[in-house]
Protein backbone atom coordinates (compact mmCIF):
# COMPACT_ATOMS: atom_id res chain seq x y z
CA UNK A 1 0.00 0.00 0.00
CA UNK A 2 1.30 3.47 -0.59
CA UNK A 3 0.81 5.98 1.58
CA UNK A 4 -0.23 9.52 0.56
CA UNK A 5 1.31 12.66 1.54
CA UNK A 6 -0.70 16.15 1.51
CA UNK A 7 1.34 19.22 0.96
CA UNK A 8 -0.75 22.66 1.19
CA UNK A 9 2.17 23.79 0.03
CA UNK A 10 5.52 23.22 -1.42
CA UNK A 11 8.68 21.99 0.94
CA UNK A 12 12.35 21.81 -0.07
CA UNK A 13 13.77 19.14 -2.10
CA UNK A 14 15.43 17.63 0.58
CA UNK A 15 12.49 16.22 2.23
CA UNK A 16 10.54 15.55 -0.95
CA UNK A 17 13.23 13.22 -2.28
CA UNK A 18 13.33 11.71 1.08
CA UNK A 19 9.58 10.54 1.01
CA UNK A 20 9.55 9.71 -2.36
CA UNK A 21 13.08 7.39 -2.08
CA UNK A 22 10.95 5.61 0.61
CA UNK A 23 7.72 5.33 -1.79
CA UNK A 24 5.56 7.63 -0.22
CA UNK A 25 3.36 9.76 -3.11
CA UNK A 26 3.28 13.18 -2.47
CA UNK A 27 -0.09 15.10 -3.04
CA UNK A 28 0.23 18.69 -3.91
CA UNK A 29 -2.58 20.98 -2.15
CA UNK A 30 -4.87 23.14 -4.27
CA UNK A 31 -4.34 25.83 -1.61
CA UNK A 32 -3.52 26.62 1.75
CA UNK A 33 -6.89 27.59 3.31
CA UNK A 34 -8.93 25.27 5.12
CA UNK A 35 -11.58 24.62 2.55
CA UNK A 36 -8.54 23.75 0.02
CA UNK A 37 -7.31 21.45 2.70
CA UNK A 38 -10.64 19.78 3.40
CA UNK A 39 -11.20 19.41 0.09
CA UNK A 40 -8.02 17.51 -0.40
CA UNK A 41 -7.04 15.93 2.54
CA UNK A 42 -9.56 12.57 2.66
CA UNK A 43 -8.00 10.11 1.21
CA UNK A 44 -4.28 11.28 2.64
CA UNK A 45 -2.63 9.67 5.23
CA UNK A 46 -0.33 12.39 6.18
CA UNK A 47 0.18 15.93 6.18
CA UNK A 48 3.06 18.14 6.55
CA UNK A 49 1.43 21.62 7.22
CA UNK A 50 3.05 24.93 7.26
CA UNK A 51 1.11 28.47 7.43
CA UNK A 52 -2.24 26.04 7.46
CA UNK A 53 -4.24 25.63 10.46
CA UNK A 54 -5.64 22.27 11.29
CA UNK A 55 -8.83 22.90 12.84
CA UNK A 56 -11.28 20.23 13.96
CA UNK A 57 -13.15 20.63 11.08
CA UNK A 58 -9.70 19.51 8.65
CA UNK A 59 -9.45 16.43 10.98
CA UNK A 60 -13.03 15.28 10.86
CA UNK A 61 -12.82 15.84 7.27
CA UNK A 62 -9.30 13.86 7.48
CA UNK A 63 -11.02 10.22 7.37
CA UNK A 64 -7.49 8.16 6.30
CA UNK A 65 -4.86 10.92 8.78
CA UNK A 66 -2.47 9.48 10.70
CA UNK A 67 0.29 11.72 11.33
CA UNK A 68 0.47 15.68 11.33
CA UNK A 69 4.21 17.17 10.67
CA UNK A 70 4.30 20.70 11.66
CA UNK A 71 7.01 22.37 9.55
CA UNK A 72 8.96 23.99 12.27
CA UNK A 73 9.21 24.49 16.08
CA UNK A 74 5.46 25.90 16.89
CA UNK A 75 2.65 24.00 16.93
CA UNK A 76 -0.27 26.50 17.91
CA UNK A 77 -2.16 26.20 14.62
CA UNK A 78 -2.74 22.65 15.30
CA UNK A 79 -6.06 21.89 17.24
CA UNK A 80 -4.24 19.35 19.78
CA UNK A 81 -7.25 18.15 20.95
CA UNK A 82 -9.39 17.38 17.57
CA UNK A 83 -6.08 15.35 16.66
CA UNK A 84 -6.05 13.44 20.03
CA UNK A 85 -9.59 12.88 19.24
CA UNK A 86 -9.16 11.60 16.09
CA UNK A 87 -6.16 8.74 16.88
CA UNK A 88 -4.01 11.50 14.76
CA UNK A 89 -0.06 11.84 15.85
CA UNK A 90 1.04 15.51 15.95
CA UNK A 91 4.67 16.41 15.55
CA UNK A 92 7.29 18.83 15.05
CA UNK A 93 10.75 20.21 14.00
CA UNK A 94 11.87 22.01 17.33
CA UNK A 95 16.06 21.42 16.46
CA UNK A 96 15.15 22.40 12.26
CA UNK A 97 15.30 26.77 13.25
CA UNK A 98 16.72 27.35 16.30
CA UNK A 99 20.16 28.59 14.98
CA UNK A 100 18.23 30.74 12.60
CA UNK A 101 15.88 32.18 15.29
CA UNK A 102 18.69 32.54 17.57
CA UNK A 103 20.76 34.24 15.13
CA UNK A 104 17.88 36.87 14.74
CA UNK A 105 17.25 37.35 18.40
CA UNK A 106 21.01 38.57 18.88
CA UNK A 107 20.19 40.72 15.00
CA UNK A 108 17.68 42.57 16.56
CA UNK A 109 19.06 43.19 20.00
CA UNK A 110 22.20 44.77 18.00
CA UNK A 111 20.08 46.67 15.93
CA UNK A 112 17.80 48.12 18.51
CA UNK A 113 21.09 48.90 21.05
CA UNK A 114 22.59 51.32 18.22
CA UNK A 115 18.42 52.64 17.72
CA UNK A 116 19.34 51.97 13.70
CA UNK A 117 15.69 52.68 12.78
CA UNK A 118 15.33 56.34 14.18
CA UNK A 119 19.43 56.33 12.42
CA UNK A 120 18.18 55.43 9.29
CA UNK A 121 15.31 57.24 9.27
CA UNK A 122 17.28 60.84 9.73
CA UNK A 123 20.22 60.10 8.26
CA UNK A 124 20.00 61.85 4.91
CA UNK A 125 17.53 64.48 6.47
CA UNK A 126 20.30 65.81 9.49
CA UNK A 127 23.78 63.16 9.11
CA UNK A 128 25.33 64.45 12.02
CA UNK A 129 22.04 64.26 14.48
CA UNK A 130 21.59 60.42 13.09
CA UNK A 131 25.21 59.85 13.95
CA UNK A 132 25.54 61.57 17.03
CA UNK A 133 23.04 62.65 18.37
CA UNK A 134 20.72 59.39 19.12
CA UNK A 135 21.79 57.04 21.19
CA UNK A 136 23.70 54.02 20.88
CA UNK A 137 25.09 51.59 23.65
CA UNK A 138 27.04 48.40 23.53
CA UNK A 139 26.22 44.56 24.08
CA UNK A 140 29.25 43.95 25.89
CA UNK A 141 28.62 43.71 29.92
CA UNK A 142 24.79 44.16 29.13
CA UNK A 143 22.17 42.33 30.78
CA UNK A 144 20.13 39.56 29.07
CA UNK A 145 17.24 37.86 30.41
CA UNK A 146 15.61 34.84 28.85
CA UNK A 147 12.22 33.69 29.39
CA UNK A 148 12.18 30.11 28.41
CA UNK A 149 15.80 28.05 27.67
CA UNK A 150 14.66 25.46 25.05
CA UNK A 151 16.77 24.68 22.03
CA UNK A 152 16.39 28.18 21.02
CA UNK A 153 16.75 29.83 24.01
CA UNK A 154 19.99 27.93 24.79
CA UNK A 155 21.82 29.03 21.28
CA UNK A 156 21.11 32.54 21.79
CA UNK A 157 22.74 32.20 25.51
CA UNK A 158 25.66 30.38 24.37
CA UNK A 159 25.83 33.36 21.74
CA UNK A 160 25.68 36.61 24.19
CA UNK A 161 27.68 34.65 26.79
CA UNK A 162 30.46 34.05 23.84
CA UNK A 163 29.78 36.46 21.42
CA UNK A 164 28.97 39.75 23.32
CA UNK A 165 30.52 39.19 27.26
CA UNK A 166 27.28 39.85 28.26
CA UNK A 167 25.60 38.41 31.53
CA UNK A 168 22.58 36.08 31.24
CA UNK A 169 20.05 35.44 33.51
CA UNK A 170 17.32 33.05 32.63
CA UNK A 171 13.53 32.17 33.64
CA UNK A 172 12.07 28.90 33.04
CA UNK A 173 9.68 26.72 35.41
CA UNK A 174 10.40 23.57 33.49
CA UNK A 175 14.24 23.56 33.46
CA UNK A 176 16.52 22.96 36.28
CA UNK A 177 20.40 24.67 36.57
CA UNK A 178 21.91 21.59 35.04
CA UNK A 179 19.94 21.75 32.07
CA UNK A 180 20.96 25.70 31.64
CA UNK A 181 24.29 26.42 29.12
CA UNK A 182 27.70 26.95 31.20
CA UNK A 183 27.00 30.53 32.89
CA UNK A 184 23.39 31.04 32.86
CA UNK A 185 21.99 31.75 36.42
CA UNK A 186 19.05 30.48 36.17
CA UNK A 187 15.98 31.99 38.49
CA UNK A 188 12.41 31.18 39.59
CA UNK A 189 11.56 35.10 40.48
CA UNK A 190 10.44 36.09 36.78
CA UNK A 191 10.06 39.51 37.55
CA UNK A 192 13.64 39.58 38.55
CA UNK A 193 13.95 38.99 34.56
CA UNK A 194 12.01 42.40 33.91
CA UNK A 195 13.19 44.42 36.54
CA UNK A 196 17.24 43.66 35.92
CA UNK A 197 17.52 43.01 32.53
CA UNK A 198 18.73 45.66 29.63
CA UNK A 199 17.56 42.92 27.14
CA UNK A 200 14.67 41.05 27.66
CA UNK A 201 14.06 37.82 24.91
CA UNK A 202 11.18 35.93 24.79
CA UNK A 203 11.68 31.99 23.78
CA UNK A 204 8.45 29.74 25.17
CA UNK A 205 5.43 28.58 23.33
CA UNK A 206 2.21 30.10 22.60
CA UNK A 207 -0.52 28.21 24.84
CA UNK A 208 -2.95 29.25 27.51
CA UNK A 209 -0.65 29.63 30.31
CA UNK A 210 1.27 31.81 28.46
CA UNK A 211 -1.20 34.08 26.01
CA UNK A 212 -0.55 37.76 26.87
CA UNK A 213 1.67 36.73 29.96
CA UNK A 214 3.70 39.75 29.04
CA UNK A 215 1.83 42.92 29.82
CA UNK A 216 1.58 46.17 31.13
CA UNK A 217 2.90 44.88 34.60
CA UNK A 218 6.00 43.45 32.90
CA UNK A 219 6.78 46.45 31.14
CA UNK A 220 6.40 48.71 34.28
CA UNK A 221 8.96 46.54 35.82
CA UNK A 222 11.99 46.62 33.00
CA UNK A 223 14.48 49.79 33.02
CA UNK A 224 13.82 53.06 30.83
CA UNK A 225 16.87 52.08 28.81
CA UNK A 226 16.07 48.35 28.52
CA UNK A 227 14.86 46.41 24.82
CA UNK A 228 12.36 44.13 24.74
CA UNK A 229 12.67 41.32 22.02
CA UNK A 230 10.11 39.02 20.88
CA UNK A 231 11.16 36.14 18.24
CA UNK A 232 8.86 33.26 19.70
CA UNK A 233 4.65 34.46 19.40
CA UNK A 234 2.74 37.92 19.07
CA UNK A 235 0.08 36.00 21.56
CA UNK A 236 2.48 35.73 23.81
CA UNK A 237 2.72 40.09 24.51
CA UNK A 238 -0.25 42.15 25.20
CA UNK A 239 0.75 44.52 22.03
CA UNK A 240 -1.98 47.37 23.67
CA UNK A 241 0.59 47.71 27.01
CA UNK A 242 3.78 47.37 24.58
CA UNK A 243 2.51 50.38 22.25
CA UNK A 244 2.24 52.09 25.22
CA UNK A 245 5.21 51.27 27.00
CA UNK A 246 7.14 52.38 23.78
CA UNK A 247 5.44 55.41 23.06
CA UNK A 248 5.67 56.89 26.52
CA UNK A 249 9.15 55.72 26.23
CA UNK A 250 8.87 53.80 29.58
CA UNK A 251 11.52 50.98 27.55
CA UNK A 252 13.66 52.17 25.02
CA UNK A 253 12.97 50.11 22.38
CA UNK A 254 11.88 46.32 20.82
CA UNK A 255 12.88 43.58 18.20
CA UNK A 256 9.65 41.88 17.37
CA UNK A 257 9.57 39.01 14.70
CA UNK A 258 5.66 38.47 15.68
CA UNK A 259 2.43 40.26 16.03
CA UNK A 260 -0.84 38.91 16.43
CA UNK A 261 -2.19 39.24 13.99
CA UNK A 262 -0.08 38.30 10.62
CA UNK A 263 0.05 39.15 7.89
CA UNK A 264 0.14 42.27 9.62
CA UNK A 265 -2.45 45.48 9.45
CA UNK A 266 -0.72 48.20 7.79
CA UNK A 267 -3.25 51.00 10.04
CA UNK A 268 -2.06 49.47 13.56
CA UNK A 269 0.07 52.14 15.18
CA UNK A 270 2.66 50.10 16.47
CA UNK A 271 3.87 51.03 12.82
CA UNK A 272 4.15 54.63 13.59
CA UNK A 273 7.00 54.28 16.27
CA UNK A 274 10.23 54.91 15.83
CA UNK A 275 11.55 52.63 18.76
CA UNK A 276 10.32 49.32 17.53
CA UNK A 277 11.81 47.20 14.59
CA UNK A 278 9.24 44.85 12.94
CA UNK A 279 9.93 41.99 10.61
CA UNK A 280 7.09 39.86 9.01
CA UNK A 281 7.89 36.55 11.31
CA UNK A 282 11.30 35.60 9.27
CA UNK A 283 13.14 33.57 12.39
CA UNK A 284 12.84 30.16 10.19
CA UNK A 285 12.60 31.71 7.33
CA UNK A 286 16.74 30.89 5.62
CA UNK A 287 17.31 28.46 3.81
CA UNK A 288 19.00 26.02 6.57
CA UNK A 289 16.55 26.30 8.30
CA UNK A 290 13.95 25.49 5.66
CA UNK A 291 15.68 22.92 3.90
CA UNK A 292 16.02 21.06 7.87
CA UNK A 293 12.66 21.71 8.42
CA UNK A 294 11.62 20.07 5.33
CA UNK A 295 13.72 16.89 6.36
CA UNK A 296 12.48 16.53 9.61
CA UNK A 297 9.09 16.84 8.98
CA UNK A 298 9.21 14.25 6.52
CA UNK A 299 11.52 11.81 8.51
CA UNK A 300 8.78 12.16 11.17
CA UNK A 301 5.80 11.31 9.01
CA UNK A 302 8.21 7.96 7.44
CA UNK A 303 8.70 7.23 11.72
CA UNK A 304 5.13 7.00 12.36
CA UNK A 305 3.81 5.53 9.36
CA UNK A 306 6.48 2.72 9.22
CA UNK A 307 5.43 2.22 13.02
CA UNK A 308 9.02 3.70 14.52
CA UNK A 309 8.83 6.09 17.50
CA UNK A 310 8.88 9.57 16.03
CA UNK A 311 12.08 11.71 17.01
CA UNK A 312 9.76 15.37 17.85
CA UNK A 313 6.54 13.96 18.83
CA UNK A 314 4.67 17.34 20.11
CA UNK A 315 4.14 17.10 23.86
CA UNK A 316 1.36 14.76 25.02
CA UNK A 317 1.59 12.61 21.34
Amino acid sequence: MTYKILLPQEIMKEGREYLESRGYELITGSGMEEEDIIRDIPDCDGIIVRLSKMSDRVFDAAKKLKVVARHGAGYDTVDLESAKRHGVTVLNAPVANSMSVAELAIFYMLYCSRNFKLVEDNMLKDYYWAKLRTQKVELDGKTLGLVGVGNIGSRVALKALHGFNMKVIAYDPYKNLDQMPAGVELTDDLDRIFKESDFVSLHCPANVETNNFVGEKQFALMKPSAYFINTARGKLVDEKALYHALSTHAIAGAGVDVLKKEPFDPADPIFTLSNIVIAPHIGAATKEATDRASLHSAIGIDEVLSGKKPSWPVPGF
